[in-house]
């Protein structure tokens, strides 16, 4: 089932439906699975100026399309990126947040999530 506000039929509730089997043929429960697409598609209405309201972040980050084909190939650590633990961290309202690096953004917010 598509997240709230996307109608069946609609190329995000396809859009939705290719993610979640995509993600369940890698080995993730449905669970999951369904989590990831909707978090995809939310973020992808977000962008287009489809969803009521949309986060700075969701508007200015790059797609997530596009990241996880700039991430899927790397040896260096996966994850969230600066922006997207900056963003936490302020929700949190975490002291000093901004002159932390990436690294101790992570630690300060637990590791890895």
């Amino acid at each position: 089932m598509p997240p709230r506000g996307v109608e069946k039929g609609t190329k995000r509730a396809r859009q939705y439906e290719h993610i979640k089997e995509s993600v369940r043929e890698r080995g993730a429960s449905e669970e999951t699975a369904e989590e990831i697409a909707a978090r995809t598609v939310n973020k992808e209405r977000a962008r287009k100026g489809e969803a009521r309201q949309a986060s700075k972040l969701s508007r200015e980050d790059i797609s997530s399309g596009r990241r996880g084909g700039i991430r899927s190939h790397r040896t260096s650590p996966r994850g969230r990126t600066r922006d997207q633990l900056y963003e936490e961290a302020k929700a949190r309202n975490i002291r000093g947040r901004s002159k932390m690096t990436k690294a101790e953004l992570q630690r300060a917010l637990g590791g890895r999530r």
